[in-house]
């Protein structure tokens, strides 16, 4: 070992060669030689200061402080210091103790130097002049400093690795607040749906006093504002002892003579495509073709032409226009996405993002007071569970899909009213995990909603929480008991339900079999009547067009065309929707909705026989719809089923069902 010669090539050994020195002068001194000269030349000068002795010095045993170091430094390159330890020789006596260094180094959170100018110095350092004894200028040294080279490209400038605080020529600088804004421009809709999320972090040092530099505000509503809410849009005023409407009442539903005016000033623009000038001459746009036409450029990965005819469609498409245009700018984001394909990104994007219970609210009564279909729907449910709670003890309703509960509070309100007393109320609300370390919270929020309501009008009440996916649910997990009044609620919630042609074991299958085995009295089932659920693209794409032709009509013939309520349910609801259909494949297409007669053949098939429609109701609700709503709305009977549509087209079917 004491006669290894290859030490060039082991740079790793450099310290140790140190005390090998010291090593071999005692064993000269046991074999009676002396040491040669060259190793012993001169005392070891302070290798810290090798050219200024009195600045300060890297030791730990140094009393300057860092401003000393930074004002007698500031002009000096430390490149062309060259402390080295292989620079110096070193005395007889002298025994190296790596723990210098690290004393040393600790002194250096008194001055800032930065990732190039610290590499320069010690390359500097370590491959100075006086390393040629070691290197003799080897094809290391010069491959080393090409290293150093390009190692400083890839350093930031001008950051510095330690910070001196105390000094006072170093200034926090100011984090920028990001301002919040409540209501986001309508251009930035679709940059916004992308998913796209500015999560841009200051450096952790400069966060020393402002903390994290961005932050999600915590929207807090008080539960009372919610409470009123609802009240005002569910309840009505009736339940302080003024007449009741049917179930579920909106006091302040636009009269005869509004939806009149509001139905004179949409005839001669709504469902009509904008009209865009050009000089003096007005060209009429198509756009439902136009977007067909892109449909069949998209589906056959022609990327020139459906770009050329997305251009043209966005030309006269607003999502602030009539009818037509609106429809055109949702189906033109969802084909704009399909084609780039990011559809599943924005769609999950879109799903995560999380809507308050109070703006929910309001969407709901702005869509309830213009639509009956859910409305009258849930009237349908709450009076054929009536009917049959009357003389029961405990009443136990399973609600597949039971979001905000919306249906529930004016039920509970009917429900107070029983003669003899209300039942006990056991409701298992049934909904999919949302994402975050919180998966069953909505639904929590919603069962406590409705124990305040329940507490209110002196209605027992337990509520059983259920978020995850509805294929996996155990039939333990309805905690079912006996000598109780077991009813199940699903409402327009069947159609995210995979099928066979996803899924061998289809989840919509596998959930009617649950039902079955729970042997309810009643299934009360309302589906959406769509066909849009193609495995063909272009096929899908006009079934959607033509049905969602029917929801934006709806809204623009009774809803002002400014009504930030509809501009957010256009967007929220239809928008996500839409995206969902045109742009996503496979299992991540969750929108997949059947016909009525298909929804048939199903229940059937589970085990369910279909129950006589109520005529006196019928009657009662067709009375209702012509008296408040636009006269074209229509309700319909068709066999056992009640139909609801518009302009002829039917968009929602109600049923009820028994085991077989």
């Amino acid at each position: 070992m004491l006669m290894e010669e290859d030490l060039e090539a082991k740079p790793c050994m450099f310290h140790d060669s140190l005390a090998l020195q010291a090593a071999e002068k005692s064993f000269y001194e046991v074999i009676g030689e002396t040491y040669p000269s060259s190793s012993s030349s001169s005392s070891i000068q302070n290798y810290h200061n090798v050219d200024s002795p009195d600045e300060s010095s890297f030791s730990g045993t140094t009393t300057s402080t860092g401003n000393s170091f930074g004002s007698q430094w500031n002009n000096v390159d430390l490149a062309d210091y060259k402390p080295s330890i292989l620079q110096t020789t070193f005395p007889t006596d002298f025994v190296f103790q790596a723990s210098s260094i690290q004393s040393s180094m600790n002194t250096t959170s008194k001055f800032a130097v930065t990732n190039s100018e610290f590499l320069a110095s010690s390359a500097a350092g370590f491959l100075g002049p006086g390393s040629t004894n070691l290197f003799s200028k080897s094809e290391s040294v010069l491959q080393f400093e090409r290293g150093v080279e390009e190692a400083n490209k890839f350093l930031p400038k001008g950051n510095p690795l330690v910070i001196d605080l105390e000094n006072p020529s170093f200034r926090m600088v100011p984090l920028q607040q990001e301002e919040i804004k409540a209501e986001r421009d309508i251009d930035e809709i679709s940059a916004e749906s992308r998913g796209r999320k500015n999560h841009e972090r200051e450096d952790e040092e400069t966060d020393l006093q402002d903390g994290r530099s961005n932050k999600q505000s915590a929207v807090y509503i008080d539960d009372s504002e919610i409470s009123e809410l609802l009240d005002k849009v569910l309840l009505g005023t009736w339940c302080r002892n003024e007449p009741a409407p049917s179930c579920i009442g909106y006091t302040d539903l636009p009269s005869g003579p509004s939806l009149g005016k509001l139905e004179e000033t949409n005839k001669s623009g709504g469902g009509k495509s904008r009209v865009k000038k050009q000089g003096n001459k007005k060209g009429v746009v198509d756009l439902r073709t136009l977007l067909i036409l892109c449909a069949q450029a998209v589906s056959s990965d022609d990327h020139v032409s459906a770009n050329e005819l997305l251009k043209q469609i966005k030309q006269h498409a607003s999502p602030l226009g009539d009818g037509t245009q609106r429809l055109a700018h949702c189906f033109a984001n969802a084909l704009e996405a399909r084609l780039a394909g990011t559809g599943t990104q924005i769609y999950t994007a879109l799903s995560h993002k999380r809507t308050s219970a109070a703006d929910m609210v309001k969407a709901y009564q702005m869509y309830i007071s213009a639509c009956p279909f859910k409305k009258l729907s849930m009237i349908f449910a709450n009076h054929t569970i009536l009917q049959l709670a009357k003389e029961v003890e405990t009443l136990h309703i399973i609600d597949f899909g039971i979001r905000y509960g919306f249906q529930w509070p004016a039920f509970i309100y009917r429900l107070s009213k029983q003669p003899g007393g209300p039942p006990k109320l056991r409701i298992t609300g049934i909904e999919l995990p949302q994402p975050g370390f919180r998966p069953a919270e909505r639904v929590q929020e919603t069962g406590l909603r409705l124990a305040r309501y329940c507490d209110r009008f002196n209605v027992p009440f337990e509520f059983n929480a259920i978020a995850q996916k509805w294929e996996t649910i155990k039939i333990e997990d309805l905690k079912i008991k006996e000598n109780e009044l077991l009813v199940a609620n699903a409402m327009f919630r069947f159609q995210n339900l995979l099928d066979e042609t996803v899924v061998v074991n289809s989840p919509r299958d596998a959930v009617l079999k649950l039902i079955r085995k729970a042997n309810p009295a009643i299934f009360l089932h309302a589906t959406v009547n769509g066909s849009y659920n193609a495995p063909f693209f272009v096929t899908r794409f006009r079934e959607a067009l033509f049905h969602y032709s029917t929801l934006f009509d709806v809204l623009d013939t009774n809803v002002a065309r400014e009504d930030p309520m509809r501009l957010m349910f256009e967007r929220e609801f239809f928008g996500r929707q839409v995206m969902n259909i045109v742009a996503c494949e496979g299992s991540e297409r969750v929108e997949r909705p059947e016909t009525y007669k298909q929804w048939q053949v199903r229940n059937m098939r589970a085990g369910f026989k279909q129950l006589p429609l109520d005529k006196h109701l019928i009657n009662k609700l067709r009375c209702k719809l012509k008296g408040v709503y636009h006269s074209d709305f229509m309700l319909l009977e068709d066999g056992n089923y009640m139909l609801q549509g518009w302009k002829g087209r039917v968009v929602y079917a109600s049923s009820c069902w028994v085991p077989a």
